[in-house]
């Protein structure tokens, strides 16, 4: 007699593509807090501004973490570089009078961190240190002239040059390249609300 082959048992078993996320708020937040990170982060630098001279060292500092990762050619380099651009800000003062230190500070010591990379052979590859310099220049730059402007035409650069480095960390959240992910979606937040703000501020001056 032939033994019955027996009937497969259906797995109870789900593919854990199929598992509904949970529903806790606190769990979620758990999952996007470089969101939430920047969200509050935003709130504080955005309270109270009057001028884009207030702003524009967060502009130049968008520029300073991105050099510092390509420097270092380790993207979790990028949030220690981060928090020293707060600690050098903060240092610097937080008013429009004391805004130039800031930024200028933060200019000189991406010089040094692209002197650094290149005897560590950061050269290579293009989107590395090369590009990040480049992008440092140019938001360094704008920087500067929001300092030199003032008024709203200073507000609405600043915000332009946010705006501008929100869509830079899109592009590197998404390739994965220079910095971690994390530390591109919290820029991302943060310079997409601070420029929201700013557009608001000079709308109602």
């Amino acid at each position: 007699m032939t033994a019955a082959t027996p009937e497969a048992v259906p797995s109870e078993t789900v593919p854990s593509e199929t598992v509904p996320r949970t529903g806790n708020p606190f769990h979620a937040a758990l999952r996007r807090w470089p969101t939430v990170a920047g969200v509050v982060m935003a709130a504080f630098v955005a309270w109270g501004v009057t001028s884009g001279a207030d702003i524009a060292p967060v502009l130049a500092a968008s520029g300073f973490v991105y050099i510092g990762s390509a420097a270092f050619r380790r993207r979790g380099a990028a949030w220690p570089v981060f928090f020293l651009s707060f600690v050098v800000i903060g240092a610097a003062g937080f008013t429009a009078s004391e805004a130039a230190l800031g930024v200028w500070a933060l200019i000189g010591i991406a010089v040094l961190f692209a002197a650094y990379g290149l005897v560590r052979g950061a050269a290579r590859p293009a989107e590395g240190l090369p590009l990040q310099g480049l992008a440092m220049a140019g938001f360094g730059a704008v920087a500067v002239a929001v300092l030199l402007l003032g008024g709203d035409l200073g507000l609405y650069l600043v915000a332009a040059g946010l705006l501008g480095h929100a869509a830079w960390d899109v592009w590197h959240h998404r390739t994965e390249r220079v910095v971690s992910r994390s530390l591109a979606e919290f820029c991302f937040v943060l310079d997409t609300l601070v420029a929201a703000a700013m557009i608001v501020v000079a709308l109602q001056s």
